[in-house]
């Protein structure tokens, strides 16, 4: 008896770059020592601030937050987590994927929720991509959604980018030819060159992987709006819970600022899912450049913390599911169609 001829997949194959083995997701990720030191490290600086500025000052500061501040925050942290799902069902439907809006909401949030503990700043998606397999998905379009996915969210977060370099890039006292000539200094600094080799190939595979959406710009279109539908409910959260600790900031440098944070602690994956050094960077910045306290700004952060991880709270219920066998006869879902 012939078995039946899987179907092929509209997107173009993947491969690996020369001398670079193609790992499945069936490894492991290991926990580099070098990326626990960076966490460690992280935490430490970030009990020390709290430290510096006093643990009374920082436990006023969170006690002034009302109640249900938090809970219209979380809120919107969960909505944000809602547009993210809808993103990639958004990619997934366009490639010919017959998966359910429910199905692509339980696997990004098992994604969101492993993210919180795995090692990797991508640990999320292999958790996403292991689900999609589960399904019954190719896993081929799984891995190049996936990495659409991610391109689609940095660009949002890149459209605002730029506001906010505008508004570190010009603290008092700097010129407007240093901060023309700040970027060739920082082109001389040790390390930027490999940096910039790793950044080159990524946006080479991240082309590779696109070309299929690139012929169907319109579902790239749907998907930078469920972007921005994220960043605004994210913002939002932010700004309501800087308004609790009586800290108002405008809801345009909430989003500038955290842009820069976002490509802070994604692009330097020294820690463990940014622990510490999110913080840290958070702190700073809302601090350093939006004009708010030092101990709102450690509040803040660590608030941001809390939201973001009870917001991916649903997807405990479902990980375990992905460690069990596939039950026979159920049918999965029809991929490449």
């Amino acid at each position: 008896m012939k078995s039946e001829s899987q179907p092929q997949s509209p997107l173009p194959e993947i491969k690996p770059e020369a001398g670079e083995p193609l790992q499945g997701p069936s490894k492991p990720a290991r926990v580099s020592p070098w990326r626990v030191l960076g966490t460690v490290l992280s935490l430490a600086l970030l009990v020390y601030l709290i430290r510096a500025q006093g643990w009374e000052e920082f436990t006023q500061v969170l006690s002034r937050l009302p109640g249900y501040y938090f809970w219209i925050a979380l809120g919107l942290a969960f909505c944000s987590r809602l547009f993210v799902g809808l993103r990639w069902f958004t990619l997934l439907r366009s490639a010919g994927v017959k998966i359910s809006f429910w199905q692509s909401q339980v696997l990004t949030f098992m994604g969101l929720f492993a993210s919180n503990f795995l090692p990797t700043t991508v640990g999320g998606d292999l958790v996403r991509l292991a689900g999609a397999v589960y399904l019954g998905i190719d896993p081929g379009v799984g891995a190049a959604s996936l990495v659409v996915d991610r391109l689609v969210g940095m660009a949002g977060m890149a459209s605002l980018a730029p506001f906010g370099l505008a508004i570190v890039l010009r603290p008092a006292g700097m010129t407007p030819a240093a901060q023309w000539a700040l970027p060739p200094f920082l082109l001389r600094l040790p390390g930027v060159g490999w940096v910039y080799r790793k950044t080159e190939r990524f946006f080479r595979s991240l082309w590779r992987s696109s070309l299929y959406w690139l012929r169907h710009p319109w579902s790239l279109g749907l998907a930078l709006l469920c972007t921005y539908g994220h960043m605004v409910c994210t913002f939002l959260a932010i700004w309501v819970l800087l308004q609790g600790m009586r800290q108002p900031l405008s809801f345009w440098w909430i989003g500038a600022l955290w842009s820069l944070n976002y490509f802070f602690t994604t692009l330097l994956p020294i820690s463990i899912n940014g622990l510490g050094l999110q913080e840290v960077a958070i702190s700073y910045l809302y601090s350093q450049f939006g004009g708010i306290s030092m101990e709102a700004g450690l509040a803040l952060a660590v608030l941001t913390r809390m939201l973001f991880l009870l917001a991916s709270l649903p997807g405990a219920a479902f990980l375990p599911d992905i460690l069990r066998p596939f039950p026979k006869g159920q049918k999965k879902v029809d991929a490449g169609q």
